[in-house]
């Protein structure tokens, strides 16, 4: 059993897996090349690759659903690729059906013998998939229960794509004894890290343009008193220095403006004066008229597009008396290689800093590999966005919800 909150949840030890039929849930939705229908990163199909070997050793037959974009989207395509990825990683043949839950797809589930796997094509080509609705709803769909009777255990491994409260997430583990996979357990453990009393000082550094979220987390975080410094950079970093009275000059809040974000500087206000703990660059490193150039805080003269050296040097001494440090979004503009520093230099003062470090975000991760920087022990890179996002804003997840009821509907 992990602990989450005030929930319990099953792992894999908590199940007799052991030559079993297993249903598989993961998160293998990848970046694809819009031309060629190519996997541009196969890193979220590898972070799976410990729950499938273990299910492999204990020769239990493996079945694994998993989506990958969305209906209209460039990126919705059959998963024949991330089938191929998946074989190169594991040294194993994965069997793959064009189907998911057709008289093929069942056929080919009952003839899969222990230690094979099969991957079942593009959960999402189900319509039912793309409809949100409360467990019991989603546990009489046609998805789960064309499938559900020829399993004797679901997993959930997919942390991801926890926030949804689709069929193949919340629906089947009011049917089968349920458990957390190897990645969930570890997301969720790192997780709760963040919470933990005795993990303190807490250091969270919050940017990139997701503002809302941002802004959502920066008021759970006050609430509940878990941060002790909140540091801020990109767009949530401008919205919350117009919220302190700093002048960023009328060239940026135009951007905001434009961007739709000046309605949320009064909700930004209102969580300063709650006494959130919001640090706010003291420099930035501006564009003018094409032009790299510096500005202090308080005499922006161009468009911010990262954060200063200063800003750099007093967001390290914070972090460097943290033991726990909370990435989440860039500083700065880093698809531009000149503004990439501030987020470079933020990065490695958290990794030099002895603390428990959690990255969140793709973008973040990207720059730790330019950066050279790799995740050990202390340091946890999660594969979660929307789900980490909502599970720091202090919201419930309705895939771990649905796990931490599965053992009293259905026991193991």
């Amino acid at each position: 059993m992990i602990r989450v909150n005030d929930m319990e949840l099953p792992t894999m030890e908590d199940l007799e897996l052991e030559g079993r039929r297993v249903l598989l849930r993961v998160d293998f939705n990848s970046p694809v090349d819009r031309a060629s229908g190519r996997l541009l990163d196969d890193s979220r199909i590898k972070a799976h690759v410990e729950t499938i070997r273990e299910l492999i050793r204990k020769g239990s037959s493996t079945v694994i659903i998993t989506h990958q974009g969305r209906p209209g989207d460039d990126d919705f395509i059959t998963l024949e690729p991330h089938r191929d990825a998946l074989s190169r990683e594991l040294g194993v043949e994965v069997k793959f059906i064009n189907d998911i839950f057709g008289p093929c797809a069942l056929d080919e589930i009952k003839r899969l013998r222990g230690g094979e796997v099969l991957m079942l094509d593009n959960v999402r080509l189900a319509s039912e998939e793309l409809i949100e609705a409360p467990f019991e709803v989603q546990s009489r769909t046609i998805l789960v229960n064309r499938l559900y009777p020829l399993f004797n255990a679901y997993i959930n491994d997919a942390f991801a794509t926890a926030h949804r409260s689709q069929p193949s997430l919340v629906g089947f583990p009011l049917k089968l004894p349920s458990a957390a996979g190897r990645l969930m357990e570890k997301e969720l453990t790192a997780l709760s890290r963040v919470f933990d009393v005795y993990e303190s000082p807490k250091v969270f550094v919050l940017g990139g343009g997701k503002v809302l979220d941002s802004r959502r987390i920066i008021e759970n975080l006050s609430k509940r008193r878990i941060a002790d410094r909140i540091l801020l950079g990109g767009l949530v970093a401008e919205v919350f220095a117009l919220a302190k009275g700093i002048n960023i000059g009328d060239d940026n809040k135009r951007v905001l403006e434009k961007l739709g974000l000046l309605p949320l500087i009064p909700r930004a206000r209102k969580a300063l004066l709650a006494g959130a703990p919001v640090e706010v660059p003291v420099d930035y490193v501006v564009e003018r008229e094409g032009e790299v150039g510096h500005a202090h805080a308080f005499n922006v003269n161009g468009v911010i597009k990262d954060i200063g050296p200063e800003t750099v040097n007093m967001y390290s001494t914070l972090m460097s008396e943290a033991k726990a440090i909370i990435l989440r979004g860039p500083m700065g503009v880093i698809e531009d290689e000149r503004f990439r520093k501030g987020t470079e230099e933020v990065i490695r003062s958290a990794f030099g800093s002895g603390s428990f470090v959690l990255i969140g975000g793709g973008h973040l991760t990207g720059m730790l590999q330019m950066s050279g920087l790799a995740p050990s022990e202390r340091v946890h890179v999660s594969t979660g966005g929307g789900a980490l996002l909502l599970y720091l804003s202090g919201e419930k997840l309705p895939a771990l919800e649905a796990l931490s009821i599965s053992m009293k509907v259905v026991g193991k």
